[in-house]
């Protein structure tokens, strides 16, 4: 016996093939797959942290087999693989950050059912609050989301850690670096893009430019011509906007434009005017915020009301490194791994808060 987590005894931690059985296990908690060794009075602990299923809290556990990677090496992996992360997860960053996340146990799920619920009308106006209302019912209709794992492999020699060690260096993070560089770009691009080739269990992760429902906008011409004046913009953005209040969305809103749009948002509103384009169309009520994001293709313009019924990120498991071993524990596998999926969102009716404009 190598640790007891939640009442239950797990066997010999390391040993090949037994990588998928601990997460199984121990509720598919990514902390089994990430001991780490920790140094006190000269003696070295191997421990893991894990979760504790009755309390819901994050513990530190002992294990008999021998981690080979220190905390402060673990430190450095999770430092590195955040900040990638962050850096190129612009659009679904600023949705965590502002709230707009529904987090489940997504390694314990292979897809997320929800329903689509029709209007239930207008409330009733009385003084003492007895009279009955139409009592209309509802109409529901259950979609399917896929929780796929976005990932990264790359390996770790046992020499290579120890030279590291040696030579007083902290751990090399380049690979962890590049591998969280490339599992955010994967999500920020299914958030624009979507993913509608990849289908399970009848659900399809869809984009801000494909979503079935989305309202679309003839952009006529695209924002980078020469010939495009800011008041051409301008009225474009106010069109879409009627465009989604007439589909019951009132806002916040936010704009994302392309890269090859960002310099022209910076020229002059009109000629020797004091703002740029950027600036007038900020001043446009409901507009928040307008951000250029490189997984726009084309001449796509993305209007979109920032409110979970429209768009939400569904997390399953932050972007995390986990490690195994092979070969006698001279090559450490490690994989930066999460499970996070824009959901787009429509009502019953096949209303959406989101205007896709293109040429």
């Amino acid at each position: 016996m190598d640790f007891i987590l939640n009442g239950q005894a797990h066997g010999n931690l390391m040993k090949a093939g037994t990588a998928a059985a601990l997460l199984l296990n121990s509720g598919f908690d990514p902390g089994v797959l990430r001991p780490y060794e920790v140094i006190n009075n000269g003696k070295a602990n191997h421990c893991m942290s894990v979760m504790n299923r009755q309390t819901g809290k994050y513990q530190e556990i002992g294990i008999n087999n021998a981690a080979l990677l220190r905390k402060d090496e673990w430190k450095d992996y999770d430092k590195a693989v955040v900040t990638a992360a962050r850096n190129r997860l612009g659009a679904v960053q600023s949705l965590i950050s502002g709230g707009l996340v529904y987090n489940l146990n997504g390694m314990g799920k292979t897809v997320m059912d929800y329903e689509k619920m029709s209007d239930v009308g207008e409330a009733e106006l009385s003084m003492d609050g007895l009279s009955r209302g139409p009592n209309t019912r509802q109409t529901y209709d259950t979609g399917y989301l896929p929780l796929p794992i976005v990932h990264q492999d790359f390996q770790v020699g046992l020499r290579a850690l120890s030279a590291s060690r040696n030579g007083g260096n902290a751990i090399d993070t380049t690979n962890a670096e590049v591998a969280a560089r490339r599992v955010a770009e994967k999500i920020e691009s299914m958030y624009f893009m979507g993913a509608s080739s990849y289908n399970f269990a009848g659900g399809t992760i869809y984009g801000l430019t494909d979503f079935p429902d989305r309202n679309t906008y003839d952009l006529v011409t695209a924002w980078d011509d020469a010939a495009v004046t800011g008041d051409d913009i301008l009225a474009s953005v106010l069109e879409m906007k009627q465009t989604a209040l007439d589909d019951h969305f009132y806002g916040p809103f936010v704009i994302y434009v392309p890269a090859s749009y960002e310099t022209k948002l910076d020229n002059d509103f009109k000629a020797n005017s004091d703002i740029t384009i950027r600036e007038r169309l900020l001043k446009v009520s409901g507009i928040t915020d307008i951000k250029v994001s490189d997984y726009l293709t084309g001449d796509n313009v993305i209007m979109v009301q920032l409110t979970s019924d429209v768009v939400r990120i569904v997390q399953g498991m932050p972007i995390t490194p986990i490690q195994w071993e092979e070969q006698g524990g001279m090559l450490i596998n490690m994989k930066v791994m999460g499970i996070v999926v824009p959901q787009i969102r429509s009502d019953f009716d096949g209303r959406c808060g989101i205007v896709h404009g293109a040429v």
